[in-house]
């Protein structure tokens, strides 16, 4: 017979700000797939959004916004 044993780490996951943030806006009316591309800024992706509604009037966005984390041992 085989034995094991066991032991549960507790782990936490946190932001990790040295991995920045990106922000992206992407179009989803129908047919459209117009896509911002990845910025640092979140004004950067919401005014490419803008003029995007402006010039097609398009007004249905996805909203992507992306962060890096850190999983640690330990409580």
């Amino acid at each position: 017979m085989t034995r094991a044993v066991l032991r549960y780490v507790p782990h936490t996951i946190r932001h990790a700000a040295e991995g920045g943030v990106t922000y992206e806006a992407f179009c989803v009316a129908e047919g459209c797939g117009a896509e911002s591309g990845a910025h640092d800024g979140q004004a950067d992706a919401q005014d490419w959004a803008l003029r995007h509604a402006g010039r097609t009037g398009h007004d249905l966005f996805r909203r992507v916004i992306t962060d890096h984390a850190r999983v640690t041992r330990g409580g």
